[in-house]
Order: C-alpha cells, then sequence, then structure tokens
C-alpha cells in the first residue's frame, strides 16, 4: 500500500476500547498519520487517551492541517452496532470538499449513501468501504487443511483482547529472521493496516469459514501464514465467526490471547473459563478436520502493573506448560521459538 497522509476520525469515540481500530493503524502505520480528529478532545494527548501516538495531535477541525495537505480520512472508532453516527457527516462531507479519500471501516457501507457517495463521484473521490464483502465466496470445505503452508490463528478468551497485534508482531518477527510470514486479517482494522484481507463480520454465516478459507488458499505456496482471529469461542455473541474462522483456516496450531485482568466477558456476567478448558475445546473442535496444537499464549497486560504483570505471566506459564509471552512488552519470540519447534516436530 502506497504511503498515504492520513486523518483518523474518532470524534466522541476516543478510548482503549471504541479507538482500538485508530491504536492499530497509529500502531502500525505511525508515519502515516497527521492526526487525529476528535473535537471534544481537541490538545489533549493522545497517548494518554488510548496508550499510543505520543506527539500526534488531537485535532477539533480539518482546516487545520490545510498546510499538510492530507490526502485520507480514516474511520478509526466502531460505534454500537458499527453504524455511521449523523454528527460524523459533516466531519465526511468536509474531507470529500477537501478532495480527501475515505477509509471506512463500519458497517455502515458510505459507498451506499446517495448523498455522500454522490459528493464523492463530483470531487473525483474514492471511497473504501473495508467492510463491503467479496461478491464470489463460497462455502468452506476445509480444504486449507490440505496445504503445505504452516499456518496459524490467534484464538481468544474473550473478543477485543489482542488477536489482531499478536498475530501481526508473530508475521513481523518471523519476517525478521528471514521467515517467508504472511499476516492475514480478518478484521476491518488489519485490513486498513496491511490493505488486503477480507472482514469476516460483514460476511453471510453460511460463507464465513469459505472466505477464511479462501484468504488461506491464495497463500498457499507461502511458508507461514498467520490468520488474525476474531471474537472469542465461549462469547455468546461473537461465537459464530470464531468457529467459521477455525474451520475455515484449519489452523495447524494456534496462540492463545488471553488478559488476566479480566474475569468475565466483556460485556456480560458470564466468567472467563478457564485457559487449559479453552485449550483442550479449541483443539477438540478442529480435531475431525485438522491436528491442531495451542503452542503458546499472548499475553494481553492491560490493567496491571509490571509486577503484576510477570506475576500472572508466571503463573500462566507454569498452569499451562507453555511459553506466553507479552508481544508489546515482551516481543513475539517466545511465541515464535515455540511455533518453529511445534512444525520441526509436526510429522
Amino acid at each position: 500500500m502506497s504511503p498515504r497522509r492520513i486523518v483518523i476520525l474518532a470524534a466522541g469515540k476516543l478510548d482503549p476500547f471504541s479507538a482500538k481500530t485508530a491504536a492499530g493503524i497509529i500502531r502500525y502505520r505511525r508515519s502515516e498519520v497527521l492526526a487525529v480528529l476528535a473535537p471534544e478532545h481537541a490538545g489533549q494527548a493522545l497517548e494518554q487517551l488510548i496508550g499510543v501516538g505520543q506527539g500526534i495531535p488531537v485535532i477539533a477541525d480539518l482546516g487545520e492541517l490545510d498546510s499538510q495537505n492530507p490526502d485520507t480520512l480514516m474511520i478509526g472508532v466502531a460505534p454500537p452496532g458499527g453504524k455511521l453516527p449523523q454528527g460524523w457527516r459533516t466531519f465526511l462531507r468536509q474531507a470529500i470538499e477537501r478532495r480527501m479519500q475515505i477509509v471506512n471501516g463500519l458497517h455502515t457501507l458510505i459507498g451506499d449513501d446517495p448523498e455522500l457517495a454522490g459528493l464523492a463521484r463530483q470531487h473525483g473521490v474514492t471511497i473504501w468501504d473495508v467492510r463491503r464483502p467479496p461478491e464470489d465466496l463460497e462455502v468452506g470445505t476445509a480444504a486449507a487443511a490440505t496445504i503445505p503452508a504452516r499456518t496459524v490463528l490467534t484464538v481468544g478468551s474473550d473478543c477485543n483482547i489482542g488477536k489482531k497485534i499478536a498475530a501481526i508482531e508473530i508475521a513481523e518477527e518471523l519476517t525478521r529472521r528471514g521467515q517467508d510470514a504472511v499476516f492475514l486479517p480478518t478484521g476491518q482494522t488489519g485490513v486498513m493496516i496491511s490493505g488486503r484481507g477480507i472482514a469476516i463480520d460483514r460476511v453471510i454465516g453460511d460463507f464465513t469459514s469459505g472466505a477464511v478459507e479462501k484468504l488461506v488458499l491464495e497463500h498457499r505456496n507461502r511458508q507461514w501464514i498467520i490468520v488474525e482471529g476474531q471474537g472469542a469461542i465461549f462469547h455468546p455473541s461473537y461465537s459464530g465467526v470464531t468457529l467459521g474462522l477455525v474451520h475455515g483456516a484449519c489452523p495447524k496450531a494456534m496462540v492463545l490471547c488471553h488478559q488476566p485482568a479480566r474475569s468475565f466477558l466483556r460485556h456480560t456476567q458470564i466468567p472467563i473459563p478457564p485457559l487449559a478448558e479453552q485449550i483442550d475445546i479449541h483443539e477438540r473442535l478442529l480435531r475431525p478436520l485438522q491436528v491442531s496444537t495451542v503452542v503458546g499464549v499472548a499475553l494481553n497486560g492491560t490493567g496491571l502493573g509490571p509486577a503484576e504483570q510477570e506475576a500472572a505471566r508466571a503463573r500462566c506459564q507454569a498452569e499451562l506448560g507453555l511459553p506466553v509471552a507479552d508481544v508489546i512488552r515482551d516481543g513475539a519470540g517466545p511465541l515464535v521459538d515455540a511455533l518453529v519447534e511445534h512444525f520441526v516436530r509436526r510429522p
């Protein structure tokens, strides 16, 4: 993807959970981001609001950047239901009139909006609706189980827990070691970061596993395929997309992502099941299609101090007998070591 001069729209939702798309873009495309557009937080320190982005200004109006010629407006938050807030239409009109390209990760497809799409055509502006699914999808057939590539899927003890970041960091660590690795995004943020992939949560249910299978098979000749997981197998809201990913990718190895500071599945009062149980369930779900193993745990230390993080890491490692690493704090090295060893042993 060619470098852009990006402004991230995060009006009204500039917090670590709502703005995870903004945080992901900043973390992995930092040099391209000019500013974050969030009038209610204008002038505040971005890193104190979402944990990343030191030095990137939070602005109230696109006019503040006219001298820097921004060329792209990326929607960096996910409102409830992924719908376009009415108040954002003004920002989008202003961006289009400035001939900025629109990158939209909402469920609302802006390219289908008569007013905004018409204005974009008038100004020669491209609208990329990241969640618009391909039209040539088919049902899954477990074909991904047959390819020679080393396929890895990140799975989670809950939703919104770091599966994307773990997958990106694992792929990047493999690349640093001279391995041929590709990160395959399955959510809008990953697609916006890498410029490829499919936002699986927009795909019709019958075609979810087929869409993932299609992604994997397109890269069948790569050495390593690292697939971004979605949702959580025990979460009542998101388990469907999780199972579709498991069966579509047919991974030969998995990495479990977990945040020790959480006790309940997000937005519920359902306790997060023990990690050993989660590992067993994921492996048994795949067994009829593919022998697969959880080889390590990517620990999300959010909400814990350094000493608490280390204690949680040691406790988890002792309990499961698996390598455990916070890929942001420690790097993905221990997880990649485990993956390499797993595939050396695998027949």
